[in-house]
């Protein structure tokens, strides 16, 4: 990695719901430095609430407060935050889910994609937000649909990284989703995207359906996208039987895994390792990431919570960023 700071990505946190945990383990993992040596790092949130986490942790760490991403200067023991005025004092509680907070969620959500999509920045990260806190606030139906359309959650915990073909669907409709067009599709972007994060010719694994992988699907539908991603020089094996391609992954032999649906993958991921996990959508042109674990209301503003997961996070989108591949370590 370049040492020149001016080289190096800039990446943006918004803090989450600021009510919550996101404030603190934002703060705590700038306060490391860890994310400075491989980013310019910004958080996008309430100043007052980054404020009083950095005092109930006694982080030492002062605050350069912009209105404009024009505005920042990267200096030691400083974190800078981009705060445009969505929240003002009383507009919400520490602890308590609010529509005020939902509404600045939202705002702060589509700010961090305006300033991607224009290269203002190298990528973000959504710290953890609250689904009633959205709800009350009016403007999501669900937290679902924070995911930008057309992306896949890329999700990594160590060296487990998966990436399922559906998300949040009822498993009696699982099936129907396996196509070869859907395998083979998630397959390519998978590829073509390692290699722009720096991972030549990424070895990918295609979990099977169905146990053993033995069934019709398996074979009618998986192997078929394998063999088509094989024939244009894509390094990929499958379909795998789904219960052993997750420990394959762990003892390193993957570099990525396709699984049929989203609990094949989390359940393998979840109980690998919680923290230091982290979630990137695939199919944006810039890196957004964002950290697998809720608001935790009933700490926040207590200077307990966790900040591993953010800083896995941080620190990841840096490198991907800048074509760097993945973290070796995660703690």
């Amino acid at each position: 990695m370049a040492t020149d700071t001016r080289k190096r990505p800039i990446i943006a946190t918004m803090i989450g719901d600021p009510a919550g945990v996101g404030p603190e383990v934002s703060a705590k993992a700038i306060a490391t430095g860890e994310p400075q040596q491989l980013s310019r790092p910004i958080l996008i949130g309430d100043t007052r609430a980054i404020e009083a986490a950095i005092a109930k942790s006694k982080l030492g760490i002062a605050i350069q407060p912009i209105r404009s991403i024009d505005e920042a200067r990267f200096e030691e023991r400083t974190v800078v935050v981009l705060d445009t005025g969505e929240l003002h004092a009383g507009d919400y509680q520490t602890g308590e889910p609010s529509a005020a907070a939902g509404r600045a969620v939202v705002r702060w959500i589509r700010l961090a994609d305006r300033l991607a999509e224009a290269r203002a920045i190298d990528g973000w990260i959504m710290g953890p937000v609250d689904s009633t806190s959205l709800k009350l606030a009016g403007e999501i139906e669900s937290i679902d649909d924070l995911q930008p359309p057309n992306t896949w959650m890329f999700r990594i915990s160590g060296p487990l990284r998966v990436a399922p073909i559906t998300e949040h669907i009822r498993i009696r409709d699982v099936p129907q989703t396996v196509t070869k067009e859907a395998v083979l599709n998630l397959i390519r972007l998978v590829d073509s995207t390692m290699r722009r994060w720096g991972i030549a010719a990424p070895r990918i694994g295609v979990a099977g359906l169905n146990p053993h992988a033995m069934f019709e699907e398996d074979k009618e539908r998986i192997a078929p996208a394998v063999n088509e991603a094989k024939q244009a020089g894509i390094n990929c094996r499958g379909p795998i039987s789904p219960d052993s391609i997750f420990r394959m992954g762990l003892d390193g032999h993957f570099d990525a895994i396709v699984s049929m649906y989203h609990d094949q993958g989390q359940i393998a991921l979840k109980s690998a390792a919680f923290e230091g996990a982290c979630t990137i959508y695939l199919g944006l042109h810039f890196v957004r990431l964002s950290v697998p674990h809720g608001t935790a209301m009933d700490i926040a503003g207590q200077g307990r919570a966790q900040h591993l997961s953010m800083l896995a996070a941080m620190k990841t989108a840096a490198l991907l960023a800048a074509g760097g591949g993945f973290l070796k370590e995660f703690r």
